[in-house]
């Protein structure tokens, strides 16, 4: 698709899919799942992201800083997996983790991809939607999406899969009110609030009250660790698992390079039921990676993030 060709946020190709997924939130029949591409949402073009708290940085920029910081040989890839690997090996676990807290315990800026999520709940009650359980998966470990949800006063509980300890492979339950617990039958366990959003951090996630706590699926034998728990209803809660397989999907600032959504997208294909519907949001993406994917039945959507969610917000106004 040519530049002059590419949809926008006001043109008829893009607002109707805009108003296909606000249905279909309506309607409970979506979830949406967010790569480290949304904390790019926002962010002035041409902005070198630097660890001063202001904005979090994508995974290449995250491997470039720690491959700056931990002075990786330059025989080695800058790859996040490999020199997050690299750094275990020469400096330890711990090394590792302290650097990690440190870069993602930071108070940056919501994105609008953020903003609209915290607020669809409300926006659709609005509407007169009797508003199923919204459910959002996130690759992503930091708490931006949490403190979205806590700025509008809109209850979440979050699950967060543990890559460390004594509880590797397991679940974490953080519920709106209540203690945390681990979820140790995931498959007699559905979600703990039926009115109220999911949220599944399936690498992990920080946890700022104590770094000890921190979880992370980011070096290479993490991934190996986690890909090789091929039944993901060995861990995942069962309530959660079935919301996977009877929704569309729509991915959120991934790379449709990145082999992580290879790795999500395999594993969720093996329990999908019927043909519901996968998006992804992903501008000017490389013809190869086009024909991958649709051959995989998945509906790329050329758009910026940042232009994607005005669509999302027009759609909405526009009912």
């Amino acid at each position: 698709m040519s530049q002059e060709d590419e949809p926008r946020p006001g043109d008829p190709e893009i607002m109707r899919h805009c108003q296909t997924v606000r249905d279909a939130a309506r309607e409970g029949e979506i979830v949406f799942l967010l790569g480290a591409g949304v904390n790019l949402c926002g962010r002035p073009e041409g902005l070198t992201w630097t660890p001063d708290g202001r904005y979090l940085p994508s995974g290449a920029e995250l491997a470039r800083h720690l491959a700056e910081r931990f002075r990786l040989p330059p025989s080695e890839p800058v790859d996040l997996a490999r020199v997050t690997q690299w750094v275990i090996a020469d400096r330890g676990e711990a090394k590792l983790w302290k650097e990690l807290h440190h870069l993602f315990d930071v108070e940056c800026g919501l994105t609008p991809i953020h903003r609209f999520l915290a607020g669809l709940p409300a926006a659709l009650r609005a509407e007169g939607s009797e508003w199923p359980q919204q459910f959002i998966v996130t690759t992503n470990y930091d708490d931006v999406l949490e403190r979205a949800f806590r700025e509008v006063g809109e209850p979440f509980d979050v699950y967060v899969y543990l890559a460390q300890g004594d509880d590797r492979g397991k679940v974490l339950l953080v519920p709106h009110e209540g203690t945390p617990e681990i979820v140790r039958t995931p498959n007699m366990a559905t979600a703990a609030g039926r009115d109220r959003t999911a949220i599944l951090k399936i690498h992990g996630a920080i946890d700022r009250r104590d770094a000890e706590q921190d979880s992370w699926v980011i070096t290479e034998e993490d991934y190996i660790d986690y890909l090789t728990r091929t039944d993901i209803a060995t861990w995942m809660p069962v309530g959660l698992h079935t919301l996977l397989k009877v929704r569309n999907l729509e991915f959120l600032g991934y790379s449709l390079r990145d082999w992580n959504l290879r790795a999500i997208l395999h594993r969720l294909r093996q329990d999908r039921r019927g043909s519901w519907k996968w998006w992804a949001v992903q501008l000017e993406s490389a013809l190869v990676d086009r024909d991958v994917w649709t051959k995989h039945d998945l509906s790329i959507i050329d758009a910026r993030l940042e232009d994607y969610v005005v669509a999302l917000e027009a759609a909405g106004a526009a009912r």
